[in-house]
């Protein structure tokens, strides 16, 4: 399959370096996250300093898309992937427009609705919140062991944000988003940045519990096995009707390609303040969850500021497995990549396999076109 060559018949594109790193090898201009040029300098924007047609570069992308493709019909059920050169905006993808559950992935704009607000002055990272049982969520939230302990905690939202990012705690992301003024917000902020693509559901408590066919209890979260007891009471049929409903329209859903377009716009600092983008993305490199999904495709050298999303089991079924963030290479080069598996039966094995391969995939489309610029 050519996809990228035939377009270049017509255009006169050339490679083009992306900023210089230090001597160490790591890029410490902040403006490397948005992967800056001017159209002075970039051979992609100007053409008059090339107007030979770069064939390097169109096989490169046209490679790059054939894995994808492989990569995502190899693996089959319903996935999605989205790939964004953030210095040029070129993108590829498979069903990168198909909407598909975030989970987890959703609690990226929960953080930056609250950063978003930092910046305008309505709140401040150093505010505090003060954390009951009463505000305890479902599934995983570490944090719970220690509001049980000490009956009520308060935590700044700083800290609630790095949980709720890097440990994917739905208790402390709970805790933001009633913060800054709940579910409603956060569409707000989608619109107003003009997200489209992006869905956000109305807080974990009541999705989850709908997705299992229950009603939110907040007793639910005072035993640690009380939602997953309330749960298996559900009748078979109720389950599978829940779990269907909420796979044929997930109201957290997103397409891939709205939350890599998403990535790549934090990255030129277009939706936060640099300062916030910064810190976000700073707080994104130290994620916890998911080591061997986008992760471990990475190769040494690189780094990783990603979010994990995954969803409830039924039936065989799988339902939202995702990882989404931006690949920063050595050179100040970077590439938002979201890899969504709304639904599989597949082993947990193999759909990691499908996100390192995806990284890799980027990883060496990016070295060959470091390669071509050096020969």
């Amino acid at each position: 399959m050519i996809r990228y060559l035939i377009p270049l018949l017509i255009g006169a594109l050339t490679l083009s370096g992306c900023n210089a790193p230090d001597a160490d090898g790591r890029q410490v201009n902040s403006d490397s996250l948005a992967g800056e040029n001017s159209a002075e300098t970039d051979p992609e924007i100007n053409p008059e300093i090339n107007a030979e047609i770069n064939w390097a570069l169109a096989l490169s992308r046209d490679v790059l898309a054939t894995e994808i493709d492989r990569l995502a019909l190899e693996f089959g059920g319903s996935t999605g992937i989205a790939v964004i050169d953030i210095k040029n905006g070129w993108s590829t993808g498979f069903e990168e427009e198909k909407i598909l559950p975030q989970q987890s992935v959703s609690k990226l704009w929960v953080a930056i609705t609250a950063l978003e607000h930092a910046d305008r002055g309505e709140l401040s990272l150093s505010d505090k919140v003060r954390l009951t049982r009463d505000d305890l969520a479902v599934f995983h939230q570490p944090i719970r062991a220690r509001i049980l302990n000490e009956v009520a905690v308060e935590i700044d939202i700083a800290e609630l944000i790095e949980r709720a990012l890097t440990e994917s705690d739905n208790t402390a992301n709970d805790a933001v988003l009633n913060a800054i003024g709940g579910p409603d917000a956060v569409r707000a902020m989608l619109a107003k940045k003009e997200m489209i693509g992006i869905r956000f559901g109305p807080g974990e408590r009541m999705m989850q519990s709908a997705i299992a066919g229950l009603t939110w209890r907040q007793s639910y979260a005072f035993t640690g096995m009380g939602f997953f007891d309330a749960r298996e009471l559900v009748p078979a049929n109720e389950r599978e009707i829940a779990f269907n409903s909420y796979q044929s329209n997930p109201v957290d859903g997103a397409t891939p390609l709205a939350i890599a377009s998403a990535l790549a716009r934090l990255s030129r600092a277009e939706i936060l303040s640099a300062g916030s983008r910064d810190w976000l993305i700073s707080v994104l490199r130290r994620t916890k969850s998911g080591p061997n999904r986008l992760k471990a495709g990475v190769p040494d050298g690189w780094e990783i500021a990603h979010k994990t999303g995954t969803g409830q089991y039924w039936n065989g079924r799988q339902s939202g497995y995702n990882d989404v963030g931006l690949l920063l290479a050595p050179d100040g080069c970077n590439y938002a990549v979201a890899v969504m598996i709304g639904e599989t039966r597949r082993e947990t094995p193999d759909r990691m396999e499908l996100m390192q391969g995806v990284a890799r995939a980027v990883a060496e489309y990016h070295n060959t076109l470091a390669e071509n610029r050096s020969s």
